[in-house]
């Protein structure tokens, strides 16, 4: 009994000792578990939010695509169809159309060249302005590269892209040249901006004549007219309020239009589906000739919207996009586009309504309604689009000064130009009731529609070259493989010119016209600055009053000039007797980038001795940022002024040298002066470098606890200053041209150039300076 005694107590013994050791293991076991949980959770909503963008992605993104079904078979056969097994060829066209360019190049290729989430022919410019010197006007600083946003990848001095970058730096030529093909890419998009709402909603409105045969072709015109005048007036309202009606319409587009394609399929012949093998492509190319060919430029509008998709790029992550349009997108229009080709099998006098035609009679007019309501939707992400691009162009020095209006307060995209709203809605009108069917609009949509994919595939080359790095061989089948089939399309829209592709050339060119010609007076008067600036030396020779009477006061001076002193103040102090106290000179500039982070909008520099009070402030934008001349604005600039001195002061008792800024950037010293050059960023993120010390921001913050009573002084002045009053001093330049100059300058300057700064907005009003405190100082240069 002992001994049994003995053994149970070892086994309990044993028994305890596993329990404690099963404890120890089970709390990192259960640890890991909750780890991997939390993951898992994470996982599950990142998927679900993904989803959901991919869904909302539908009605902004891929409205003018999924609207191409309603038109696509009468344009390729204008003339009625020949042979049944043509729409087995077209069908095999439209098939590898829409795989080859719109999935494997835009999808997986050109959509991954974003700029930062932003998408668009700008986009890519910036993107290359970026990685190489190739802006025409030459106002970068090396302090626009620390900017968080100012992302770009190293490049190897010996490497490819080191030799094409030099290459394009190295004549001016070369940098016109590629901004020539911006414009021209640009032009082109808001060309189809007029063309893609006039064909989308005609085209959807022209189903009514199927039930009412006999309804003339211009109530339908009418009905056209009247439903884009209402799209075009209810844009300053904004999108916000029913954009999230969008989505589920463009879904339910989608699906209606896949399940019809796969009804008819199994109704009228399955034989269609043997469209997928190229070798119909052959056999259609060579029945049909020369008339084959030309159908390309039908063939052609299946793929628009797929320029769209890029410049709507900036709404949704690449990774939802890319979702939305392989999940539903894809397979929805290859079943539709198979589906109107069964029904032309068996019925190939119905080419002309091919679309209405084959739907079911049961769902013939809730199917009118959606593709409507589709062709709407469509025509504003077109609209949308277009606002974006000119926002960009604004923004790089290449459109002039319109009013841009903020229609959301969630969504900084959506905006809203008033100017350009009214000429595209004009435009459009003018398209609709004067072309009257879709075959005119369709060829002048393929001709804007082609040129702009040339234009993207030709600065993708230098994507590819200068950003991603890549091998010379993938450059070349990228290359030739989208040359090849683009080409080819642009040989037979261009055959088209007289038959309505005329149109967008025309626009295209009045806007190319616009667009350059403010880029070169804006270029030309920029260049005038920079070389007639007011040297340093004649400043500090007129000694801390300038020579004149300091009145009390702040005076803000607009310039363009983010260095040196522009020649408009020596113009304003030789013919006014008086100048405030405190002069800052003022530069809003626009940097390649998509925004700059508000805390690192400023950047501040005095110039001069500490006793001449004046400073230098750099308010940096990007494409996408807004400037607005307010309340906030003005103060966000006191206070990054302010700061500036405080850290001025103490950089003064760190270090004997005077070379410092703000997140341990090295700053430069003006280059027409000495000792007194000291240039500080509003932005305090990490450390501030001074001379060969760095500083903790967290001691600077310790330090300024204790200010010194030079700093105290200044700081009472300059708030003294602002309390008494704030003017803001404008320079009101007139740009001409000199008599030896050549006609093409004095026809760009003395009457384009001239002309659009007439009618654009006034600087006063750019700034939204109030009249009470707004001096304006005119001058004449000659360019």
């Amino acid at each position: 009994m002992a001994s049994k005694g003995k053994g149970d107590n070892e086994e309990s013994g044993y028994k305890s000792k596993i329990w404690v050791l099963d404890q120890k293991l089970d709390q990192p076991m259960d640890a890991e578990a909750g780890r991997l949980k939390n993951k898992y959770e994470e996982k599950k909503s990142s998927t679900l939010l993904l989803l959901c963008l991919a869904f909302q992605s539908l009605g902004v993104v891929y409205g003018d695509l999924g609207a191409s079904p309603l038109y696509v078979f009468y344009n390729t056969f204008p003339d009625g169809i020949k042979d049944p097994e043509d729409v087995i060829g077209a069908l095999s066209l439209i098939i590898y159309s829409l795989t080859f360019i719109p999935l494997l190049k835009y999808i997986l290729i050109v959509c991954r060249a974003n700029d930062n989430g932003q998408g668009g022919t700008f986009a890519l410019y910036s993107l290359l302005c970026r990685h190489a010197n190739v802006k025409t006007i030459p106002n970068q600083d090396h302090t626009d590269e620390q900017l968080t946003t100012y992302s770009r990848s190293t490049i190897y001095e010996k490497s490819f892209a080191a030799k094409t970058k030099r290459w394009l730096e190295g004549h001016s030529f070369r940098k016109n040249a590629l901004l020539l093909l911006v414009l021209v890419g640009s032009s082109m998009v808001i060309g189809d901006g007029i063309l893609t709402p006039a064909i989308s909603v005609l085209s959807a409105v022209q189903g009514i004549k199927l039930d009412h045969p006999k309804m003339t072709s211009d109530i339908v015109v009418f009905v056209a007219v009247v439903i884009l005048v209402g799209l075009f007036c209810m844009q300053h309202q904004g999108i916000d309020r029913v954009g999230w009606l969008f989505a589920p319409i463009v879904l339910l587009w989608f699906l209606l239009i896949g399940g019809i394609g796969i009804f008819n399929i199994l109704k009228y012949d399955k034989e269609v589906l043997k469209a997928f093998s190229p070798v119909y492509i052959y056999r259609y190319f060579k029945k049909g000739g020369k008339d084959g060919w030309l159908s390309l430029g039908g063939i052609m509008l299946s793929i628009t919207g797929t320029e769209a998709l890029f410049a709507d790029l900036s709404h949704f992550p690449v990774l939802s996009i890319q979702i939305a349009f392989t999940a539903i997108v894809f397979p929805c229009l290859i079943f539709a586009y198979s589906g109107q080709a069964a029904y032309l099998l068996k019925n190939p006098n119905h080419v002309v309504d091919a679309f209405y035609r084959s739907i079911p009679d049961s769902i013939y007019w809730p199917v009118l309604i959606v593709a409507t309501a589709a062709a709407v939707v469509a025509s504003q992400a077109t609209i949308s689009a277009t606002f974006s691009l000119i926002k960009q162009a604004l923004a790089l020095d290449c459109f002039p000064r319109v009013k841009i209006v903020h229609t959301s307060e969630k969504f900084l995209s959506q905006i809203y130009i008033p100017d350009i709203n009214w000429i595209l809605m004009i435009l459009c009108v003018a398209v609709t009731a004067g072309f009257k069917n879709q075959s005119q609009i369709g060829n002048a949509s393929g001709t804007a529609v082609v040129i702009v994919m040339l234009v993207t595939t030709l600065l993708m080359i230098l994507i590819m070259l200068l950003v991603w790095r890549c091998h010379w061989i993938i450059v070349v089948i990228f290359t030739g493989l989208s040359l090849i089939v683009e080409g080819t399309y642009f040989s037979s829209v261009l055959c088209k010119v007289n038959q309505g592709g005329w149109v967008p050339l025309v626009i295209a060119a009045a806007f190319f016209v616009i667009m350059y010609a403010w880029h070169y007076g804006t270029m030309k008067r920029y260049e005038f600055e920079m070389h007639s600036k007011v040297s340093m030396a004649w400043v500090l020779g007129l000694g801390p009053s300038l020579g004149l009477v300091r009145v009390p006061g702040i005076g803000l001076v607009y310039t363009e000039l983010a260095r040196g002193v522009p020649h408009i103040f020596s113009h304003f102090i030789t013919n006014l007797p008086a100048i405030h106290s405190v002069v800052v000179f003022v530069c809003v500039k626009y940097l390649p980038v998509y925004t700059v982070p508000e805390d690192e909008r400023f950047l501040i520099k005095r110039i001069g001795p500490r006793n001449f009070r004046m400073f230098r402030c750099v308010a940096r934008y990007g494409y996408k940022d807004l400037h607005r001349k307010d309340e906030k604005f003005e103060k966000r600039l006191f206070d990054s002024l302010f700061m500036f001195i405080r850290l001025e002061s103490m950089m003064d008792g760190c270090s004997d040298s005077d070379d410092y800024s703000l997140n341990g950037q090295q700053t430069e010293q003006s280059r027409d002066m000495n000792d007194n050059g000291n240039k500080a960023s509003s932005t305090m993120n990490a450390t501030i470098s001074s001379g060969d010390s760095i500083v903790p921001l967290d001691a600077i913050r310790s330090a300024s606890q204790v200010s010194s009573p030079v700093e105290i002084d200044e700081l009472e002045f300059l708030s003294n200053c602002r309390d008494t009053g704030v003017v803001h001093i404008l320079g009101n330049t007139v740009v001409t041209t000199s008599r030896e100059s050549k006609f093409y300058k004095k026809v760009a300057i003395d009457y384009i150039y001239a002309f659009l700064r007439k009618i654009c907005r006034g600087n006063s009003a750019v700034f939204n300076v109030p009249h009470e405190n707004l001096l304006n100082v005119g001058q004449i240069i000659r360019v």
